[in-house]
């Protein structure tokens, strides 16, 4: 695998080879944004066995025993309000309120033992979205900085080729943020360097203070809420250049004259580096089947209705549609603020705002990947930052609970109707088959067909290895 050194610039330098870059794709009509987006450099080359990956999170932390790892036995003041219910696969029970994805339990493993290693927000999301449990000197709680350890997509984005002149990586629809609009930190490539970024598309219609899946959006504390936009995504322009083909065309030929500057300027530069950009842009322009992934308001009726016409209904389609034109990991961040922290009334929210869209999407997401035979290719994984504590406080919630959470993987190889690790009667801790975020980045690295002597360096040399723990045994 070709080894590769991280940057010291800040996240809007750009060098001079890079400028040129920038203004021979901005021929096409793109922003700067978008060059910055479009960048990827040569990948390695993955194993034969590589699939593609959704990664699917549910930012706020969904309550393990109201979901995935009900406790039916335990006292008032842990068992909840919701009955477990039987799967389709026989001795697998989960939430009432999740009947379609227990329909379709032999699609997918439930691993009942992970363990985050902070019950804090910032800090579980930087040890679950990075794959590490250490935290780097210089972390801030307030917000991504270049001092955080690369994101799971960032490394993805380093670590594979794209396919079809697609990015490696996306995260969709918005980033993770908090409800005063902080970002949460281990979202970007951070000591990796701002080359290896993963696509970000911020295209979710702005709802400041919307919960969960809009326009069926809420306030914790039941307030009056409406949505605050007249449309779900506002997804990125996409039309070809005034003048159509044949301008775009001229265009082409000026990037062929930029790109001789380019060469006369930099000798060191790889001719192959800005072919690699223009033909990625070219895509997007000129492949329906692009355009088409990121046009999900506009899917046909019957597909609107199985995903569901809101905001995690749509990710899913988008995620499902660009890892078939080519995309080899996308991250769907299923709520912005804090949407499964349910410190308040958490048995109403879970049960009219949050679990029925979800379920809805997710059993979508996985009948369509199988009955197009790429759920054997595409791994599915879905989860929060850490799980909800046992005891229900005094607002009829849960707060947050980083000792054990359940995650739900399918595809990919995963044995479906398969249960991995087991938490106590109280749902607290584990009691078998204890895994952490780095088991689980380490499935999804495999997934893609990174070898497991895969390394990357920072912006000071420092060598790290991409796997930090081994692939969660017993899965496959």
């Amino acid at each position: 695998m070709t080894k590769r050194c991280g940057t010291a610039r800040s996240r809007w330098a750009l060098t001079r080879r890079e400028s040129l870059q920038a203004g021979a794709i901005g021929l096409l009509g793109l922003s700067m944004a978008e060059v910055l987006a479009l960048r990827e450099l040569a990948g390695a080359e993955a194993s034969a066995s590589a699939t593609s990956v959704i990664f699917i999170f549910l930012t706020g932390g969904l309550s393990q025993q109201d979901s995935f790892d009900l406790k039916p036995d335990a006292p008032d003041s842990v068992r909840g309000e919701f009955r477990p219910i039987a799967t389709k696969t026989p001795g697998i029970e989960i939430c009432e309120h999740l009947p379609m994805l227990a329909a379709r339990s032999d699609h997918y493993a439930l691993v009942r033992s992970v363990e985050t290693h902070s019950s804090d927000h910032a800090t579980a999301c930087h040890m679950l979205l990075t794959g590490r449990l250490d935290l780097p000197t210089g972390f801030d709680l307030n917000g991504p900085t270049p001092y955080d350890w690369p994101s799971i997509p960032a490394l993805a984005t380093f670590a594979t080729p794209g396919r079809n002149h697609m990015p490696p990586s996306i995260v969709l629809p918005e980033p993770s943020i908090n409800e005063a609009g902080v970002i949460r930190p281990g979202q970007y490539a951070g000591r990796l360097g701002t080359r290896w970024d993963a696509w970000h598309l911020n295209v979710a219609a702005k709802c400041p203070l919307g919960n969960g899946a809009c326009p069926n959006c809420f306030r914790f504390d039941g307030s009056p809420f409406r949505h605050a936009a007249s449309s779900i995504f506002d997804p990125p322009r996409l039309s070809l250049p005034e003048g159509g083909f044949d301008r775009l065309r001229d265009r082409i030929s000026l990037l062929q004259g930029i790109e001789r500057q380019r060469r006369d300027l930099d000798e060191r530069a790889s001719a192959e580096e800005l072919d690699r950009h223009r033909q990625r842009a070219i895509s997007l322009f000129t492949d329906p089947k692009t355009q088409s992934a990121f046009d999900v308001e506009q899917a046909d009726p019957g597909t609107l209705e199985r995903y569901g016409k809101n905001k995690f209904g749509l990710s899913l389609l988008m995620a499902n549609r660009l890892v078939e034109a080519g995309v080899n990991l996308v991250q769907v961040n299923l709520g912005k603020n804090s949407s499964w922290d349910t410190h308040f009334g958490n048995f109403t929210n879970l049960k009219n705002n949050l679990l029925p869209p979800a379920d809805r999407a997710v059993s979508a997401l996985l009948d369509d990947l199988a009955n197009s035979g790429r759920l054997d290719s595409t791994l599915v994984v879905m989860t929060g930052e850490f799980g909800r504590t046992p005891k229900i406080n005094k607002d009829a919630g849960r707060d947050h609970w980083g000792p054990v959470m359940t995650v739900l993987l399918a595809g990919g190889g995963v044995r479906g109707g398969t249960v991995i690790g087991a938490s106590d009667r109280m749902g607290a801790y584990p009691t078998s088959d204890r895994q952490t975020p780095e088991h689980l980045a380490a499935t999804m690295y495999h997934a893609l067909g990174i070898p497991r002597n895969a390394t990357w360096r920072e912006v000071d040399g420092r060598p790290h290895e991409v796997y930090r723990a081994d692939p969660i045994s017993g899965l496959m």
